[in-house]
Parts: structure tokens; C-alpha cells; sequence
């Protein structure tokens, strides 16, 4: 069972009536006549669906329309509006105030069942069935009721019908798992039922076992060529019927037909557009036996007036019509994108050859001649909903073949640019071990080089000052203190080029380090102005692990808070932690901060805390650290939020094993 449905009409012999149907289709429903016992009801309870008759005796059902469509509580319920009023103008008024659907009385029981079940699946309300549904087509009674009782004791769902007509109408309403039919039927036999099924592209992969009575042999490959998937003879023994149902269901990978594609047996809504009442009350009679909703129409201006607000499945168009006629109609409604593919079929009652090709030149589908007798049309109707339904399938299996093809295009491109990225990484990092071997082999040879000369120009600046320095001016002792700083400097720069190359040759033992005390030796070396206060505060004691890796690491980031500090007095502050077997070192300063900007850049050689020439730095320390941090499995970053909040390095450390 699905559901539930509400309807509401003031008429006890139509609530009744839709009651029946709609629990005859398996539709859980209730009723009430007035709009008060209506609101009631919608506070209770949550609908999938509301039946609502517009002329209601305590009030109006577009006003009650408007507020379901307010209510949170209903916010995933379909509406669809019941009306004897046969004006465009009113269907347009329900539809555009949120009505789903608007059927006019009398109303057709087969549309209207099937429209429901369409809009109770698309509220999402429906209850997904566990058991598979198997649609039983027999005329026998006896035997139908016997084979159901088998097939429910096997565990499945089991939907019957009399006649090939009903089990059509029920398979494209139901979309049964499979179909059994009886090849003998009164009105289609069997064979017709399957070639039917095969047609229709909603329903064309049902698996369908056809029973026969007949012992010719033959007979097999005329059921077969009819689009049977399996036959067996009536006689045989129920066994058999269920071994080439569950065959035939293994083969389908016992799947329902899924409610995507609509089928051409389910509810349809034809516009019939005419100025004469008498051929259209005609027409309406004979396509609603056939199951179809008419919406009549009696001029060209009225059928652009509803396609504005409501899509139908095919378009009956009178030829000669007061105000916009026919052939100007069917030109507007080909023109727009929207309803351009609805099918058209002009109708006239007039027997010219020029009349018929100016309508199909003005877009229409197909030209009938008026008259009495509607068979021909309803053949033609039928055969332009089946071409509007194998075009949208054509379409769809395009689109999803183009979706295809361009989700494989992408997952190429994807992996082509994967692939570019990971050349491209590759060599990028070949070309950078290069430059740095290159350029690790050059500060070796300039550093080696440089020094032997700068220490001798150190030593001659040194005596000069010691045994000639009384006897220069002022200016030339001022000359000479500057060449000495900056040789100093230069020095001091080759000696940090030279300790950058030599990172990676770690002490070859491993010791317990006191944390504590290589601090303290640390401060004791750096020997800080009396301003500043150095303090460990960290409850890691002992790291076991190589002490110069992790001194020259201190040594840096310590000294640097030291040297770039813009007070005379400040607090240097060393936080280590263990966790997870994973040490924790973190160096803050209450300094004037390093703006963000900087922070990716900071740890690049040659890149200094300031740029000021008075700094005893050369840019290498930082880029030193990252190093030796980074080739000991850590990582290394800064934190800090300038102005005057300090500066933080933080940096982990992996604990060596003993």
C-alpha cells in the first residue's frame, strides 16, 4: 500500500467512487466534504496527495490550495484540483495558483488512478515493496486465483487482470517485475499483449512468459517472434511455470521497470482544440474511453493560454478557427522550445490537398479529416505519443551516451594532466638537486678560497692597528675599524655558508640530551644583555637523540630572538613536550612580531629578519633550521601576530630509539 491520499468533495457518490478506485489501485485514502473538515485532517496528519474538489459548501478550493501550499507541514504534498467548470480560464487560475494537475468531471477513473500514482511517487511518499510484483493475465478465474496462491507462497506480489486491455493498463500503471499471460484472451490475445509491451519503450524489458495450451510446435517460434522471452504450456506442472519465472527474472537481474520512462499506456492529457462544442463533447467521449484526459479548448488564444502553464501529450488542432487559427497556433506553439515537441495533429473537414500540406508546412505531426468515426484518430493519436516517446528516448540515450563520452574525455584529460604534473614534479626536483649541487660545490670553492685571503687582511688590520694606530688620524682609524667589521662580517658569513653545506653529517651517536642544560650552555655562550631573561619551561627533560643537530637548532632560534629583539631588555621563553613519542620545541619572544607575509619566505636562504645592515646576520640560520629539522623527519613553522605580540617558532622533533 502507498499513500496516503485526502479527498476532499462535497459529493457523497464521488468520495465514494475515488475511495474505491484509489484502494482498488493500492492507494491508502480518506475523505472529507468541507473545507474545515479538510484543514482538520491536514493538521493530523501528513498527505502525499489531496484530491480537491474548486466548489466546496463552506468554501473555495483555490483558497484552501493556497493554504496547503503555506504549510511547512505540506511542503512535499501534491495537489490536483477536481472541477465540473470547463473554462480555460479557471484551469489556468488552479495551475498557476500551485495546483500539480486539474481534471475536470466526469472525470476518467483510469487517468485519474494513474495521474495519483504518479504524483504519490513523485511527493516521494511511496513505500518500496520488498517482494517483486508479477502481473497474472488470465481469463480464467480458477486458474488465475490457483497460480496467484503458488506465486504468493514463493514470496512474490501478484497483481491480476481478465483481459489484455486491463493487464496492459496495469503493467504500465504498476511496472510489474514480469508478465505472465494466458495466450488465449477475449478481446487481444496474449501474443498482442507481449508485441504491445515490446512497443512501448517504458515497458519493453519486462520479462514476459507467455502460457499456451496449444501442442503445435511451431506455435513456439510464433510466441517467441511475438517478443515472448519464455512459453509453457498450461498442462504442465507448476513447477516448470516457476522455473522459467525465476529463469527469466535472473536473466532481467530481477529489477521492477523503473517509473523514469513514461509509458504509453499511462496517463495521458490531450488538448483538443476546437470552436465547434458538439465535435468537441464528441471527441472527448471517444479518447476518454481509451483512458485519455481531455482538456477542451475553443480557440487558438485559450490552447497558448494553458501550454503557457501546463505540458500535454499531444495537441488536437482544428483547422479553421475564429481569431488565431490553426496553422498560426501550431506555428507559436513550434516555436517555442518548450511545448515545440508536443505532437500535433491538425484536424479539418475540409477534403483539399493545399489545405493539408499548408498544415503540415506549419509544423504539424500528422492531418485527419473530421469525422464520425474516431477510430482512425485514436490510431493516429496513439502512433504520434509512441513517436514523441521513442524521440525522447533516442534523446536521452544520446545525451547519456554523450555524458558518457564526455566523463571519459575528462577522466583522460585528468589523468594526461596527472601524468604532465608528475613529469613536470620530477623534473623540477632533478633540476634543483642540480642547482643545489652546483651551487653547494661553488660557496665551497668561493668559501675555501675566500678565507685564506680575509685572514690575512684581518691579521694586517689587526697589526696596523696594534703598531701604527697611535700614529693615525682619526679619519684613518675610522677607515680601518670599518674594513675590519666588514671583514669580520664576510667571515662570519663563509663560516655559516660552510655549516649549511655540512647539515646533513649528524653526529654518528646518540645520547641522552638534558634539555634543561643545553639551554643553559646555550645562554651561558650567546651571554645575553642583563635586560634579557632565558628561561626553560618545558616538562621535557631527557631527549634521547643527537645533541649538535638539535644544539645548532637552539642555538639559531634563541639567538635570533637575542639579535632581532628591538628593546634592551625582553623574555625569551623554551616550551619542550613530549606526545606520541614526538618532541615539541617552541621559542617565543615578546619582541615586535613577524608579519604574516613574511612567514613562507623566512626560512629561505639569504632571507633575513630585517633589513638593516647593523645585524649580525647573514639570512642562513633559519634556512639551516628548516633544514636539519626537515632531514630529521619534522617540521618547522612560525607564529606570529605583529605589532608587538612576539614571535613563536615551533618545531617537532622524532625521539631515537635506544
Amino acid at each position: 500500500m502507498i499513500g496516503p491520499v485526502l479527498v476532499v468533495d462535497d459529493s457523497l457518490t464521488v468520495r465514494m467512487d475515488l475511495l474505491e478506485i484509489l484502494e482498488a489501485a493500492g492507494l491508502q485514502a480518506q475523505a472529507c466534504e468541507t473545507v474545515a473538515a479538510a484543514r482538520q485532517a491536514l493538521a493530523r496528519e501528513q498527505f502525499a496527495l489531496v484530491i480537491l474538489d474548486v466548489l466546496l459548501p463552506d468554501g473555495d478550493g483555490i483558497e484552501l490550495l493556497k493554504e496547503i501550499r503555506a504549510m511547512p507541514s505540506a511542503a512535499g504534498t501534491a495537489v490536483m484540483l477536481l472541477s465540473t467548470e470547463v473554462e480555460i480560464r479557471d484551469r489556468i487560475h488552479g495551475l498557476t495558483t500551485g495546483a500539480d494537475d486539474y481534471v475536470g468531471k466526469p472525470y476518467e477513473p483510469v487517468y485519474l488512478v494513474a495521474r495519483a500514482r504518479e504524483l504519490v511517487r513523485g511527493s516521494g511518499d511511496e513505500t518500496a515493496s520488498a517482494p517483486l510484483t508479477i502481473l497474472l493475465i488470465d481469463d480464467s478465474i480458477t486458474f488465475r486465483e490457483a497460480l496467484k496462491d503458488i506465486l504468493e507462497g514463493e514470496g512474490y506480489r501478484v497483481l491480476v487482470t481478465g483481459t489484455g486491455e486491463d493487464g496492459l493498463r496495469v503493467a504500465a500503471d504498476q511496472r510489474p517485475a514480469a508478465i505472465i499471460v494466458d495466450g488465449q484472451l477475449p478481446g487481444i490475445d496474449g501474443a498482442t499483449v507481449i508485441r504491445r509491451v515490446r512497443l512501448d519503450a517504458a515497458l519493453r524489458r519486462l520479462p514476459c512468459l507467455l502460457l499456451t495450451g496449444s501442442e503445435d510446435h511451431s506455435a513456439e517460434v510464433r510466441i517467441l517472434d511475438a517478443g515472448a522471452d519464455a512459453f509453457v504450456r498450461k498442462e504442465a506442472d507448476v513447477d516448470v511455470i516457476l522455473a522459467r519465472l525465476n529463469a527469466m527474472l535472473r536473466s532481467a537481474g530481477t529489477q521492477s521497470v523503473g517509473p523514469g520512462t513514461p509509458s504509453l499506456l499511462g496517463p495521458k492529457k490531450i488538448l483538443a482544440v476546437d470552436d465547434s462544442e458538439t465535435y468537441l463533447q464528441e471527441l472527448a467521449v471517444a479518447l476518454r474511453a481509451d483512458g485519455y484526459e481531455l482538456v477542451l479548448a475553443r480557440s487558438g488564444e485559450e490552447a497558448l493560454d494553458l501550454l503557457a502553464v501546463q505540458q500535454v501529450d499531444c495537441l488536437l488542432l482544428d483547422l479553421m478557427m475564429p481569431g488565431i487559427g490553426g496553422l498560426e497556433t501550431c506555428r507559436r506553439v513550434k516555436s517555442v522550445p518548450v511545448t515545440r515537441d508536443i505532437p500535433i495533429v491538425m484536424l479539418t473537414a475540409l477534403e483539399d490537398r493545399t489545405a493539408m500540406i499548408e498544415g503540415l508546412s506549419s509544423g504539424a505531426d500528422d492531418y485527419v479529416a473530421k469525422s464520425a468515426e474516431f477510430d482512425l484518430l485514436r490510431a493516429r493519436v496513439l502512433a504520434q505519443i509512441r513517436r514523441k516517446q521513442f524521440a525522447d528516448e533516442n534523446r536521452m540515450m544520446r545525451e547519456q551516451l554523450l555524458l558518457t563520452q564526455f566523463e571519459a574525455a575528462e577522466g583522460r584529460a585528468a589523468r594526461q594532466l596527472a601524468e604532465m604534473r608528475a613529469a613536470q614534479l620530477v623534473a623540477e626536483s632533478a633540476a634543483r638537486r642540480r642547482v643545489e649541487g652546483e651551487m653547494h660545490a661553488l660557496i665551497h670553492v668561493a668559501s675555501h678560497d675566500l678565507k685564506a685571503p680575509l685572514l690575512a687582511i684581518m691579521h694586517l688590520a689587526q697589526w696596523i692597528g696594534e703598531d701604527i694606530g697611535p700614529a693615525m688620524s682619526p679619519e684613518t682609524v675610522e677607515h680601518l675599524g670599518l674594513l675590519r667589521r666588514r671583514v669580520a662580517r664576510l667571515q662570519m658569513l663563509m663560516d655559516g655558508l660552510l655549516a649549511y653545506l655540512h647539515v646533513g653529517s649528524v653526529d654518528c651517536f646518540v645520547e641522552d640530551v638534558d634539555i634543561a642544560e643545553l639551554v643553559n650552555d646555550i645562554v651561558a655562550m650567546l651571554a645575553p644583555s642583563p635586560g634579557f631573561v632565558v628561561t626553560y619551561d618545558g616538562s621535557l627533560t631527557m631527549l634521547r637523540t643527537y645533541r649538535r643537530p638539535i644544539r645548532v637548532i637552539l642555538e639559531n632560534l634563541i639567538g635570533n630572538a637575542l639579535k632581532h629583539h628591538d628593546r634592551a631588555e625582553g623574555r625569551v621563553v623554551i616550551l619542550a613536550r613530549l606526545a606520541a613519542g614526538v618532541a615539541e620545541f617552541r621559542v617565543s619572544d615578546d619582541g615586535p612580531g613577524i608579519s604574516p607575509r613574511f612567514h613562507d619566505r623566512i626560512f629561505v636562504i639569504f632571507q633575513t629578519l630585517a633589513g638593516r645592515d647593523d645585524l649580525e646576520s647573514c639570512g642562513i640560520g633559519l634556512a639551516m633550521v628548516k633544514k636539519i629539522v626537515e632531514s630529521h623527519g619534522g617540521h618547522v613553522q612560525v607564529e606570529s601576530a605583529p605589532p608587538a605580540r612576539g614571535t613563536t617558532f615551533v618545531f617537532t622533533w622524532q625521539v631515537t630509539a635506544s
